[in-house]
């Protein structure tokens, strides 16, 4: 849930209430203990050999050190990603370090209340060189010019007697507001022998729901009951922050009391069953043509939870509201008026501000009568088969009707997510999450792990391309050495397509995305894992089964064939209007270019 949060300074007197005097790293230890935390996600290094000491003596919280600083940042966004708990990663000094920045980065563009803790070497020796230095004196980096840009916050502590203080004040930045990372440098000076923290506190954590300004719900419920009784046609356009919020039966509760298409982003699949008769499709540029109607047809459209990023507005379209009243509900102020500009805004949660909204409605609107939508178009949209291998499109078909309830899937950068954000039917309770604007490749293979942890009974999926995986998949020696069971299902084509894709579009040319891929099968066996080649939905159907019911890590390797392109239009208008669109685009560029030369 995307929270705000009070922090409650919790000072004791009298014997009871004290707590001896400790080291630094374990009073953070002891800190996030207090708030509730459950997991460490780090690796080793000398500046943080005590902070390895204090987690191996916790009672409370399970580390596990990573191959690569990079996954560790990744898992603390899984294990954020649908908890209220903050996500916590660390490492050493200098690179350690700076290996964090891709998952702080993705904590800050899709909203994960993170903190990570990291090394800093002596301060009475910067300037000279130090391993690992990165005071930005004399030629080293910048760890906190590097840091500041990628979270909201950073700290470099000192003195021991600050580390309460600033532990709870950057707790309390990740999660006020809309939710995000922070960042701890600790200096090596502070882990010397005889330096103590004297005064320890317990840390209260209090959290805050963001309620919705009674005023604005009452001025929006009048603009939509004004809006039904005028027949005018509303369209719900649900993201990632209904979900995180847990809104999904205060809009299912909305859209069937007043009839409202419900359509979301990739990241909103699933808020409602997308089996539902209202629920329409995922409305993005590789989304459904039924989504693209509703939205189209729409009067208002009601804006929840999500920022109307990229992907979701077709590059950010110009025209996209043209002739429509934009209704925008989030729990940041910084979301309204980016690239487009709501008539009304609701800053609140959208489970609170869902039910609000629907309450005032209540007693405005009476009976309204059945909406006529088109369903949803990706089952009934015919496939045609390709030779040689498995088309991905009914790979993900197939991966939507053997998820398990209450299953998460997760895709990662590239055009298997487009696949699976197509084909994928979820029902209520299923989650499914793509990279976000920051979008890096196997942030989502090694994230898993944070979510199965976070959620040991929750079968947790990941569908990513060949590419992504070899970026990230040693971390499968991860999941075995913890006992980790994420099923891995590998789009294998050997090609970054959607860079392909790219080049094709814009230059009629395509070059350096092909590899050459290991046997991941082998691969998978030699780590501990279980390893599964396929070359028909048959096969995968079976392996996939295995999977579910082996409670082991898996990897599943399926041979996709390269002729299959995903569904994906510039224009919510459709695919050929798209293409309409880009030709003209074109021919004014060119018309431009020879008026130019002409002159």
């Amino acid at each position: 849930m995307r929270v705000c949060v009070r922090l409650v300074r919790v000072r004791r007197t009298g014997r009871a209430g004290r707590r001896r005097a400790v080291r630094v790293y374990e009073a953070i230890v002891k800190g996030l203990e207090d708030v509730g935390t459950q997991t460490a996600f780090g690796g080793t290094g000398e500046h943080v050999a005590d902070l390895l000491l204090a987690l191996k003596d916790s009672r409370q919280i399970r580390t596990i050190i990573t191959r690569n600083e990079q996954a560790a940042s990744y898992m603390a966004c899984g294990e954020a990603m649908y908890t209220n708990r903050l996500g916590f990663c660390f490492a050493t000094g200098g690179p350690g370090a700076f290996n964090l920045i891709n998952g702080l980065a993705v904590a800050r563009s899709d909203s994960y209340p993170v903190l990570a803790v990291t090394g800093y070497a002596p301060l009475e020796w910067r300037g000279w060189g130090a391993l690992n230095e990165t005071s930005g004196l004399r030629g080293t980096p910048d760890s906190h010019a590097v840091f500041a840009s990628t979270t909201k916050k950073s700290f470099l502590l000192t003195d021991a007697g600050d580390v309460c203080d600033v532990l709870e004040e950057a707790v309390h930045v990740a999660f006020e507001g809309r939710p995000g990372p922070v960042h701890i440098d600790v200096a090596q000076d502070l882990t010397r022998h005889g330096v103590e923290v004297k005064n320890l506190r317990r840390i209260g954590l209090d959290v805050q729901p963001v309620r919705p300004d009674e005023a604005r719900v009452e001025e929006i419920a009048s603009v939509l009951a004004e809006a039904f009784a005028a027949r005018k046609r509303v369209v719900a356009l649900v993201g990632f922050g209904a979900v995180r919020s847990e809104a999904g039966p205060e809009i299912r509760r909305m859209i069937e009391r007043f009839q409202i298409p419900l359509v979301t982003t990739m990241d909103g699949k699933g808020i409602v069953s997308e089996g539902h008769p209202l629920a329409v499709g995922v409305f993005a540029d590789s989304g459904h043509s039924s989504a693209w109607k509703a939205f189209r047809e729409a009067d208002i459209v009601l804006s929840i939870g999500n920022s109307l990023n990229q992907h979701a507005t077709f590059d950010f379209r110009d025209d996209l509201f043209d002739g429509k009243v934009l209704i925008h509900v989030n729990i940041s102020e910084d979301e309204f008026n980016r690239a487009y500009r709501p008539q009304y805004t609701l800053r609140s949660d959208a489970r609170r501000a869902v039910a609000a909204v629907t309450d005032a409605l209540e007693q405005r609107v009476g009976e309204v009568p059945r909406a006529e939508v088109e369903g949803q178009d990706y089952e009934a949209r015919h496939i045609h088969n390709l030779p040689g291998k498995i088309h991905p499109g009914e790979l993900a078909q197939a991966i939507g009707r053997l998820l398990p309830p209450q299953g998460v899937l997760l895709g990662d950068a590239g055009a298997h997510t487009a696949w699976l954000g197509y084909y994928v039917e979820l029902d209520e309770g299923q989650h499914f999450r793509k990279p976000g604007s920051f979008g890096p490749m196997a942030g989502n293979v090694c994230g898993a792990i944070g979510v199965k942890i976070a959620h040991p009974e929750r079968t947790v999926v990941v569908g990513c391309g060949d590419g992504c995986y070899t970026m990230g998949g040693f971390e499968l020696m991860t999941a075995v050495e913890h006992d980790i069971p994420v099923i891995w299902i590998i789009f294998n084509d050997g090609e970054f397509k959607l860079i392909r894709l790219y080049q094709l579009s814009r230059r009629a040319d395509a070059g350096l995305v092909e590899f050459q891929n290991p046997d991941f099968v082998a691969y998978a066996r030699s780590c501990g894992a279980d390893g599964h080649r396929v070359d028909t939905l048959d096969e995968f159907e079976e392996a996939f089964r295995a999977a579910v019911a082996s409670g082991r890590p898996t990897l599943i390797d399926a041979r996709i064939t390269r002729w299959a392109v995903p569904h994906y239009s510039p224009s919510p208008e459709g695919q050929i209007s798209g293409l309409v669109d880009v030709v003209e685009a074109r021919l004014r560029k060119d018309q431009k270019g020879r008026q130019t030369g002409e002159e």
